[in-house]
């Protein structure tokens, strides 16, 4: 109950903080955003690794659409163990954010969603760049890059979105997602 609690708070913050970045006014951010929010939100993405695509229409009339949400929660599981969570869906609307922050319509590239805590381990033993209590395991980030954009471009367009963490990969050509506090890194 308390998950669910933070989870709705996060996405409640996030897009409050989403909607004055793009210009939209503060009452109505601060307002019931989840009644209000209007339009529909579209996601693009494809999982690298098991070249899985999907294109759907996640929210609608003020709702998310619970059956697209599914999907973009299957195509996010855990490749290697092919296990599946419910994905922090701020997460989602976060990504909408970032893609019209780009200018429209973009397909994802998804390097990593959730990730079952037995695959978080078995990374962090190979790479020190992984995180003990890596908000993957709850659902909560993403690892992913943008087709046809500069990763560059895509990294300064989520940080100023200022809705959770955003960590920068240049070298290994990915920018990190997540839902927790705003912070920002650089790795490698």
């Amino acid at each position: 109950m308390l998950d669910r609690k933070m989870k709705r708070r996060s996405l409640l913050l996030g897009l409050s903080a989403g909607l004055i970045g793009l210009g939209i006014p503060k009452s109505f951010a601060s307002s019931s955003i989840a009644r209000e929010l209007p339009g529909e939100r579209f996601l693009s993405m494809t999982s690298l690794h098991t070249n899985e695509s999907c294109e759907v229409c996640f929210w609608k009339d003020g709702q998310f659409q619970e059956k697209e949400v599914k999907q973009l929660d299957s195509l996010l599981r855990d490749f290697r163990r092919n296990e599946a969570t419910d994905m922090d869906k701020a997460l989602y609307m976060q990504m909408a954010l970032l893609q019209e922050r780009l200018g429209g319509n973009v397909k994802f590239d998804i390097i990593s969603g959730y990730r079952s805590p037995a695959t978080n381990e078995m990374l962090r033993s190979k790479s020190g760049g992984v995180a003990k209590k890596s908000f993957h395991m709850t659902g909560q980030a993403i690892d992913l890059r943008v087709q046809g954009h500069d990763l560059a471009k895509v990294h300064r367009a989520a940080l100023e979105l200022k809705l959770g963490g955003v960590g920068y990969y240049p070298r290994s050509g990915f920018i990190h997602l997540d839902t927790a506090r705003v912070r920002n890194w650089r790795g490698s």
